[in-house]
């Protein structure tokens, strides 16, 4: 199932504050730090490409795949309106294979986390894996076990407008704690300003989070040695407080 099927249509309403250029800032001091000479990317989990726009403007040979063909569409015409030349495709992480070899995988906005079984988390990691040259750098962040488990998940509501619409969305959360997943149910209120008019939308985003020592395990299982995992915050070690973790590794 796609989840953004429905949701994709407000999705840069409900981000337009997110800061994509700070956050782009933090995944080039750790590919700077962390990799060698790194030149060409593929963003697994693109979205509407606007990380892909501001690794170009650093300098970035930038390809973006998303499962989302709304995304994808998006994010070409976001590229076209600024004159850019970044790949995108329509394709799905866990099967993604391609000839072309790359110097970074990066995968950001939580992507990874969405894959919530360990078969998928393999998958996706063979995948990126599979277009990374050996020393390739693999860079995504994460739902956090134990800042998860320590500030657990409640229902927000958030508000925002765009040029015809106002919009409420809000989120309710279930966790399993056998699977180590949250379930965040969104219903999304769409009211026409001009006429009134009201739609409803309806979302389920199925959430993982990790631990450190599984993954670790993972990625070994993947062809990849885990070099670091920081606060996405803070770029600092993670603790009890940190909700999401950067995950670092090298292909070997």
């Amino acid at each position: 199932m796609e989840v953004f099927k429905d949701y994709a249509y407000y999705y840069n309403a409900f981000y337009h504050d997110k800061n994509y250029k700070e956050e782009v800032a933090q995944v080039d001091w750790v590919l700077k730090k962390y990799g060698n000479n790194i030149k060409k990317i593929i963003n697994f989990g693109c979205g509407t490409g606007k990380h892909d726009m501001e690794l170009s403007r650093l300098g970035y040979q930038c390809t973006g795949i998303d499962m989302s063909p709304l995304m994808i569409d998006i994010a070409k015409e976001n590229a076209c309106k600024e004159g850019m030349k970044i790949d995108f495709e329509v394709a799905n992480i866990c099967t993604y294979y391609s000839d072309k070899q790359y110097d970074a995988v990066v995968s950001l906005f939580h992507v990874m986390s969405y894959q919530n079984s360990n078969k998928d988390i393999l998958s996706a990691l063979q995948s990126a894996r599979n277009v990374l040259t050996q020393g390739g750098l693999l860079v995504f962040d994460g739902w956090y076990g134990p800042g998860v488990l320590s500030d657990k998940p409640s229902v927000r509501v958030k508000e925002v407008d765009d040029n015809e619409n106002r919009l409420i969305r809000i989120a309710r959360p279930v966790m399993h704690d056998k699977k180590n997943t949250v379930d965040v149910y969104y219903e999304v209120l769409v009211i026409n300003k001009a006429t009134g008019e009201t739609g409803e939308i309806k979302e389920v985003h199925k959430m993982r989070y990790f631990f450190r020592p599984e993954l670790e395990l993972m990625l070994e299982q993947s062809g990849f040695e885990l070099i670091e995992n920081l606060d996405c915050r803070t770029l600092n070690d993670t603790d009890y407080d940190s909700w999401t973790s950067f995950f670092i590794a090298r292909a070997i």
